[in-house]
């Protein structure tokens, strides 16, 4: 356990922190899911919308630091190309 005031401060923010980083991530992997499961369905309009809110998702990811820019670029790429592909 932390014993200086600087210590005990940063291991608060730390699980502050933590918890926040993995609810975007949740919520990034649940837009995920959401958006192959709409891809079985077809539906156009669906899944831009669901692209739009997976792009949301991983901005806010990569602005955070949670994740990388080139992989937010890889994987907004992939999943494009898999509406064009419809």
């Amino acid at each position: 356990m932390a014993n200086h005031k600087s210590a005990k401060k940063r291991s608060r923010q730390t699980i502050k922190r933590n918890e926040v980083n993995s609810q975007v991530l949740s919520k990034l992997k649940t837009s995920i899911n959401k958006f192959t499961e709409l891809l079985e369905k077809k539906n156009k309009q669906d899944l831009d919308k669901s692209l739009s809110s997976i792009n949301g998702a991983l901005a806010k990811a990569a602005k955070k630091g949670l994740l990388k820019k080139e992989f937010v670029s890889r994987k907004l790429s992939s999943l494009s190309k898999k509406i064009k592909n419809i």
